[in-house]
């Protein structure tokens, strides 16, 4: 009889194990291998890369510095496709002046403090980011949410949509809006992980009703 359903230690780096018995090294629990004082991360969520960097903050981020200062905030259970490419508010332009060009940055008088953009990236709990998707400066994606592949995201997305595309649309809702309400008071992604495995039929099955009995 198989063992019960566990899920994998939040510590670990490594978070699948091939059929040898080896780890996926191309999967990542994120957390655990990001080391950046303006990018936040939530357990469980994990990030695959065909070939894995050295540092995945600076692959999935690349125009956040130590120096931004805007955040980049992700949400727990999410899961990061290869190719997936989150881009900060850093490498804005000023657009306000006569041209775009960045003077200040060639200026070491002027380059402490300049960034004509701020606005933080946030993504939310269980979101699926699909293969070479890309989220662009003040992007705010909210739970549940799946992005197609390839698809270049702005602005805000509501809880539980699925958005295609360049610039990136809503093609469809995943759920009645009740059924976004109620997940989004279940929160499940914050439950204990002993909670969560005993949850899984539920949440494999789309069954509300069974998740709510358990979270009493």
């Amino acid at each position: 009889m198989p063992a019960p359903f566990a899920l994998p230690d939040a510590t670990r780096r490594h978070p699948i194990t091939l059929p040898d018995g080896t780890p996926h090294l191309g999967t990542v629990f994120l957390k655990n291998v990001v080391d950046h004082p303006r990018f936040i991360v939530g357990d469980y969520t994990y990030a695959s890369d065909f070939d894995p960097p050295e540092d995945w903050a600076a692959r999935l981020a690349p125009f956040l510095f130590p120096f931004s200062q805007e955040w980049l905030t992700i949400g727990k259970f999410c899961q990061i496709a290869h190719g997936v490419r989150f881009i900060g508010s850093s490498a804005n332009h000023a657009t306000d002046g006569l041209t775009t060009f960045p003077f200040a940055v060639l200026d070491p008088a002027a380059m402490t403090g300049y960034q004509p953009d701020t606005r933080d990236m946030t993504i939310g709990h269980d979101v699926w980011l699909g293969y070479g998707a890309m989220a662009l400066p003040g992007a705010r994606i909210g739970n549940g949410v799946i992005v197609g592949a390839g698809a270049v995201v702005r602005g805000s997305i509501p809880d539980y949509a699925v958005v295609t595309g360049n610039p990136a649309s809503v093609v469809r809702m995943r759920f009645p809006d009740d059924v976004i309400a109620r997940l989004n008071a279940l929160a499940w992604w914050d439950w204990a992980p002993e909670r969560i495995a005993r949850a899984r039929p539920a949440l494999e099955a789309g069954d509300v009703a069974a998740l709510e009995r358990l979270a009493l």
